[in-house]
């Protein structure tokens, strides 16, 4: 069994999948926001929306500290830094798997001529 990562990358795809989660995350990238601030571009019930933040928390995506009444979530690079590690090495494999194709049909064609 290969060695698991330290971020499940399975849970930051699935915080990753959801537009409305994504949003969070872009905005987030400016700095830190109270909870208020996150939900304002939404027209969705403050329930629904805290569940999207309770997904992105749970992955390890962004992370909430509260003062006073005042909850303020921030983003937390780590996990996506992961997914992006993963997505190079994705890349990698699948361009050396395209070359080799390229490699193999030039001499198919030059077989063929």
């Amino acid at each position: 069994m290969p060695n698991q990562p330290a971020v499940p990358l399975d849970r930051v795809f699935h915080g990753l999948a959801d537009p409305t989660r994504r949003a969070v995350l872009n905005r987030l990238g400016s700095g830190p926001a109270a909870v208020s601030e996150l939900a304002r571009p939404f027209s969705m019930s403050l329930p629904a929306f805290l569940q999207h933040l309770a997904v992105l928390e749970e992955c390890g995506l962004v992370r909430s500290h509260k003062a006073g009444r005042v909850r303020t979530y921030e983003l937390t690079p780590q996990p996506l830094e992961a997914a992006a590690s993963w997505l190079g090495e994705q890349r990698k494999l699948w361009n050396r798997r395209l070359d080799q194709l390229d490699v193999f049909l030039a001499e198919l064609k030059e077989k063929q001529s």
